[in-house]
């Protein structure tokens, strides 16, 4: 049950309804039948619940539902996995884990997720998802301890977006034993990734050596020291 629901911000009460929602979207869909439905879960006005998702501009009721439930599971990330429980991990350990939450924290609505990616893949709704995958990469990366300034601050959560989405794609069809073909899958990407950073890192770092970097440059003038 949401405590206090007449009491909460439209965007508070659609975080605190998104779980429910996607509980009900497995049967329903992400349809108003599912809303109603977890809105009678939480002991939430069905007209107030309507109204937090009324569809507004381009987006759909369905596409306001799907960004919700992804904003509940960064905030529980965010809340359950501060840079203080991370601190002492390594960065591959830091990434990995990240993404085994967000996995964990959906575990048991692969058909939700599934009617949700079919959702965010229409062409109305696809600036809407990129934008949501970039903001839980953004997130993960800053829970990690990321105080990247320059050209790498866009391609670590570019390519962190990439590895996450293609890693949702296989945990969604796993049926092996605690989602082990997934576990798998993630720790190749990752281990990819690293290899990747590494030999950037020792090209750059040559390239530093020989030559101004206007890129840091614009970096440091985006983010100025404190």
């Amino acid at each position: 049950m949401i405590e206090n629901a007449a009491n909460l911000t439209l965007d508070e009460l659609r975080t605190a309804l998104a779980p429910a929602i996607a509980d009900s979207a497995i049967f329903d869909g992400w349809s108003e039948t599912a809303l109603l439905t977890a809105a009678e879960m939480e002991g939430v006005d069905p007209a107030l619940a309507r109204l937090a998702f009324k569809p507004g501009g381009r987006q759909s009721a369905a596409m306001a539902m799907v960004a919700a439930w992804i904003e509940s599971i960064d905030e529980a990330m965010a809340r359950d996995m501060p840079q203080e429980v991370l601190a002492t991990r390594k960065i591959r350990e830091k990434i990995r884990d990240l993404v085994l939450y967000r996995l964990d924290a959906v575990a048991g609505q692969e058909e939700a997720m599934r009617r949700a990616l079919a959702i965010g893949s229409m062409p109305q709704n696809i600036r809407a998802s990129l934008r949501g995958a970039w903001n839980s990469a953004d997130l993960m990366w800053r829970l990690a301890g990321d105080t990247a300034t320059d050209y790498n601050h866009y391609t670590k959560r570019a390519i962190l977006s990439s590895l996450y989405s293609a890693t949702l794609l296989v945990w969604i069809d796993d049926e092996s034993e605690d989602k082990a073909e997934t576990h798998a899958f993630l720790d190749r990407r990752i281990e990819n990734v690293m290899q990747f950073e590494k030999a950037k890192a020792q090209l750059l770092g040559r390239a530093d050596r020989e030559s101004f970097s206007p890129v840091r440059l614009l970096g440091r003038l985006r983010y100025p020291a404190n």
